[in-house]
């Protein structure tokens, strides 16, 4: 059974003592590939190496996320370009808006996702969207910059804001929260949503599952979030997994 990590912060530096073990039981637990979207432009060589050196199990996206918004540069978005270009880089991100840390200023965020979600059209690939209670403004971006494509990490919106984004190309990044029972409406959703909308994640080392609160997520969790998914269906986990690998490898353009 291969199941695909659409979320992974490997690269980040609580791995760095023990990223082979880590990867070690990532395959163990059938894991064959990770997304692995960066968060500023100092980590992107970092990311860069991590990403080289498990060939073919890490792909790198390059990005800005809003979270760390003073980290940011204008002339960063002029490195990025180059950044998009290089062979290892499948998609754009992490990027997006967050509205929960209302320190955060909405205007500079937006400046940063918009340009962003540019230059993703630009070069034909797919966003890692951060949606923080701004599901409606990252909808609205999407639709005025147009033809793009991409998933919503740790989706946490309305079935209707579900259907707006599948209706324009973008699937469902779900993770750890899917395992809490209080988590209704997002379980309610991840029942009923089309199969072919859904992909999964584990947001390494963040959002552990139920049953690995309080400790640094892993890849290799993915399978507890695979078994919540697979109850809340009533469908097989090995038809799940089937499905969503292939969900994420073909809008990463990733060869099976």
């Amino acid at each position: 059974m291969a199941l695909f990590d659409s979320h992974s912060h490997i690269d980040v530096d609580v791995f760095d003592a023990d990223r082979d073990a880590v990867m070690a039981r990532a395959r163990g637990a059938g894991v064959v590939g990770q997304l692995v979207p960066a968060i500023s432009a100092a980590g992107w060589p970092h990311l860069r190496d991590v990403c080289t050196a498990f060939p073919g199990e890490l792909h790198a996206a390059y990005g800005m996320h809003p979270m760390y918004l003073d980290d940011h540069r204008p002339e960063h978005l002029d490195q990025l370009r180059e950044w998009l270009q290089d062979p290892g880089c499948v998609a754009v991100g992490e990027i997006g808006l967050d509205y929960f840390v209302e320190t955060l200023d909405r205007e500079r965020q937006q400046f940063y996702f918009d340009t962003q979600l540019r230059l993703a059209r630009e070069f034909d690939l797919p966003v890692v969207v951060h949606a923080r209670r701004a599901v409606d403004a990252v909808i609205a971006s999407v639709k005025k910059v147009g033809g793009l494509r991409g998933i919503v990490h740790s989706f946490a919106g309305s079935a209707e804001q579900a259907e707006q984004l599948w209706k324009m190309g973008f699937l469902l990044g779900i993770g750890g929260p899917v395992t809490y029972e209080r988590a209704q409406r997002l379980r309610g959703l991840v029942a009923t949503m089309p199969l072919e909308q859904l992909v999964l994640e584990t947001d390494s080392p963040d959002q552990p599952d139920a049953g690995w609160r309080g400790q640094r997520n892993e890849p290799e969790r993915l399978t507890a979030i695979l078994a919540a998914i697979a109850e809340l269906r009533s469908e097989s986990p090995e038809a799940i997994a089937t499905a969503t690998t292939a969900n994420a490898m073909r809008l990463l353009r990733l060869s099976p």
